[in-house]
């Protein structure tokens, strides 16, 4: 019966079968030496029978092999337990020298980002590049576990539609048995819908936006959390809802894979369960007061100004997780609340993590009438076939409600301490790259 590596120790002094891939290979003093992975490890194999190295020759990195030999214990090993005398059975033989050598370090230098991509396959075998995607599922997981824990319920919503979500040009426009569809830039109009069923929603899935950007910070497919949350006291209510979470799942990554993190130079964390509130005004003025260069007449954040207000809030109040609320109101979409104290302004807030955008998180306008004349101030036709649906859920009655749109990508990609949105992404999209 197969066993896995992180078993060995289990079996000092007995004779077991491993299986998995030939992960490094190495002669060493007329011994040969193999290290056999698996998912949960490294084996190390010694092999001295004449018999058996041959075996092994012409056998490239990748080569899938079953091998039964003796556990014995072995400090410098793997696992601190190797096998001896071991007999080999090649499964699937690899004879062509693979594009890239999994079992050295993966290079995530600009330059490389290429070759990464392109040997993606190959690269996710590299036991430091599989811990990137571990980690990845782990939060996923914890995100899920702790929504579920709020007595939210997960919906999957279409990514056809007859209309963009939130208007504008930068969607991917296809034909559909002769209409015209596009792919779904958020779940943004259904998951509004279901909060007259269920009062609070999240989905996990694609997102997809025809950006012509090349930066480490977009993808044209991203993974998205979309939460929704209804009988909402106030804007406070969806910043709390989205702050907890976070909270909960940073701080539980980082005590359940501390040994993955601190192997793959993750920065530490700086967290506090409250995070810090800064206005739009009061960055640009603190910012501008800081460097001297003026940003008060931005709209939005200038990427400068994210990196700062993080190292702002972790020097000073020791959290490096940041809100940014009372976004001006020319910024807003068409299904944001006007904040009413300053019309000025929306209730709608960013998170900013180590200095990038994490989730946008806004109070939703529910007043039906009210949503209607924003559509028509916005360009958008409220009779649209793309948008009846959405407005026939106002008709018949939503709750004040709110929510945000949350990157899973740049979550990812901040945790870990990536240097781009893509290196956080198993088959990264963009205007370049549509394989593998």
């Amino acid at each position: 019966m197969r066993i896995l590596q992180r078993d060995l120790q289990d079996h000092i002094g007995a004779r077991v079968s491993i299986s998995g891939w030939i992960h490094k290979k190495r002669l060493l003093g007329g011994i040969t030496f193999i290290n056999v992975r698996d998912r949960s490890g490294l084996t190390q194999c010694v092999v001295k029978d004449e018999a058996e190295v041959e075996k092994l020759r012409g056998m490239q990195i990748g080569t899938v092999v079953t091998v039964e030999g003796m556990v014995v214990e072995e400090s410098r090993a793997p696992g601190g337990a190797e096998l001896h005398e071991p007999v080999i059975d090649v499964l699937v033989p690899v004879t062509e020298q693979p594009a890239i050598e999994v079992d050295k370090p993966i290079d995530h230098k600009p330059e490389n980002q290429d070759t990464l991509f392109e040997n993606r396959a190959l690269n996710v075998r590299n036991i430091q590049e599989k811990k990137i995607f571990k980690i990845r599922s782990s939060l996923n997981r914890y995100i899920r576990e702790h929504l579920h824990s709020q007595e939210y319920v997960e919906i999957q919503t279409p990514k056809l539609l007859a209309g963009a979500t939130e208007g504008g040009a930068e969607v991917f426009k296809l034909d559909y048995f002769g209409q015209e569809a596009t792919l779904a830039q958020s779940p943004q109009l259904y998951k509004q819908m279901m909060v007259g069923a269920f009062e609070r929603v999240f989905e996990v899935g694609p997102a997809f936006r025809a950006e012509p950007s090349m930066t480490t910070r977009h993808v044209s497919e991203a993974t998205m959390l979309d939460i929704e949350l209804g009988f909402i006291d106030g804007h406070e209510d969806v910043l709390n809802a989205v702050q907890d979470m976070v909270y909960d799942v940073l701080t539980r990554v980082y005590d359940e894979h501390a040994d993955d993190l601190k192997s793959l130079q993750a920065p530490q964390l700086t967290l506090t369960e409250k995070f810090p509130r800064f206005t739009v005004a009061e960055v640009h003025e603190l910012y501008t007061k800081a460097t001297k260069e003026d940003t008060t007449t931005e709209k939005d954040l200038i990427p400068a100004e994210e990196r700062w207000i993080c190292d702002y809030a972790k020097k000073k109040m020791g959290c490096e997780a940041v809100f940014v609320t009372e976004f001006p109101v020319e910024a807003m979409k068409f299904y944001h609340m006007i904040n009413p104290e300053n019309e000025q302004t929306v209730l709608w807030g960013d998170l900013l993590f180590r200095g990038l955008e994490i989730a946008t998180c806004p109070q939703r306008e529910h007043h039906y009438d009210t949503l209607v004349e924003q559509m028509k101030s916005a360009g958008i036709d409220p009779e649209h076939p793309g948008y009846k649906y959405y407005l026939e859920a106002f008709k018949n009655g939503l709750p004040p409600h709110g929510g945000c749109g949350f990157g899973i990508d740049r979550l990812v990609q901040k945790t870990v301490g990536l240097q781009s949105v893509k290196e956080a992404t198993l088959f990264p999209r963009d205007i370049n790259r549509l394989a593998p």
